[in-house]
């Protein structure tokens, strides 16, 4: 998925670019892309077709269901047959739901993590039950990977889509001053090493939809401190 990183104009767009990547190349009937922020408790960006946007309608509404639970634990969350005794337990409302008003038999719902932090949630479903080879269940979950890559560099980093590939496997290379001293900064505020207070700042700008320059700023002016984070 990384080839249509130069395609994108905005999260809606990738999002789509990146559902279709998904149905064309895993074993899924269809997929939806939502994201959680600070100010919207959950955005839905692009449904592939009518199913998938109303099992997003569906689990809204219910307030319970694979995406739901996915988006709550920061864990995949697979169902390979809704039809189960265990999941008709699970969630009563939405499975009954689901059975009655799709052909939806089989769900996969993969977090979009970004170290500690859950940007959102890649939802995938199928009209056949069973579960996927591993080596398909490895593909989804590395198309889950990049796609959080991707979406949290578009957001807090717009710039970076128009430099090499190599910007969105290695989000840490940046040549912007501001960046490289409040990740210093954080570095030394959490305890931790850049890599990982680098990735603190990014979810931090992602979850308050900032640009990760803006909120550097912030912390260089001490306006933005993330000792009270240390723990989290």
């Amino acid at each position: 998925m990384l080839a249509i990183a130069r395609e994108v104009t905005d999260d809606g767009a990738l999002a789509a670019l990146i559902c279709r990547a998904c149905v064309a190349g895993l074993d899924v009937d269809g997929a939806a892309l939502s994201l959680l922020t600070a100010s919207v408790a959950r955005q839905t960006l692009h449904t592939t077709d009518a199913t998938a946007e109303l099992l997003e309608e569906l689990q809204l509404t219910l307030n319970e269901g694979a995406c739901i639970e996915a988006a709550r634990t920061g864990s995949p969350v697979l169902v390979d047959d809704l039809r189960h005794p265990t999941e008709l337990a699970r969630w009563p409302a939405f499975t009954r739901a689901v059975l009655e008003q799709t052909p939806v038999r089989a769900l996969l719902c993969l977090p979009l993590q970004w170290g500690s932090s859950n940007l959102g949630v890649l939802d995938l479903y199928r009209c056949e039950p069973g579960s996927l080879s591993d080596h398909q269940r490895g593909d989804a979950l590395a198309a889950a990977d990049t796609a959080a890559l991707m979406m949290l560099t578009l957001r807090t980093d717009p710039g970076e889509l128009d430099g090499h590939t190599a910007s969105w496997l290695e989000p840490a290379v940046t040549n912007r001053a501001e960046i490289h001293q409040a990740t210093g900064m954080v570095a030394t505020q959490l305890g931790v090493d850049a890599a990982d207070a680098l990735a603190r700042m990014r979810a931090h700008a992602f979850s308050h939809q900032r640009l990760l320059i803006d909120v550097s700023r912030d912390i260089v002016a001490r306006r933005l401190d993330f000792t009270n984070e240390r723990d989290s």
